[in-house]
């Protein structure tokens, strides 16, 4: 197949219409490219799938480069300060369990050494 223009751009009203088409007179991918001239049949796979997740709104919307796996969404206010309380009161609590325990043992040293 004769290789097209590079980085073509396509209109969601275009988009739009050759899903529909495809839909409508039930033809296949590969007859679909064909009849519109598409060069790619990756390209209507996609315009494919976004219509029927999306709806035709999806297709007018511009996804470029790669998606953003960075930083994480924000958590909502309240849950973040239970979440910051949580961690506070799990501090407090381990703390004070390292001090009985620093006391439980002290005391058995004290009794061993009354033993002797």
């Amino acid at each position: 197949m004769s290789r097209g223009k590079p980085n073509k751009r396509y209109t969601p009203e275009f988009k739009k219409m050759v899903v529909e088409t495809m839909e409508k007179e039930q033809l296949s991918i590969y007859a679909t490219m064909q009849e519109f001239g598409i060069n790619d049949h990756k390209i209507i796979e996609r315009w494919e799938r976004i219509y029927l997740e999306e709806g035709p709104e999806g297709l007018a919307i511009k996804r470029r480069g790669r998606g953003s796996t960075g930083r994480p969404k924000k958590l909502p206010k309240d849950v973040e300060e239970d979440l910051l309380a949580e961690v506070q009161r799990l501090r407090a609590e381990n703390d004070y369990l390292k001090n009985l325990q620093a006391l439980v043992l002290e005391d058995e040293r004290r009794q061993r050494r009354k033993r002797r």
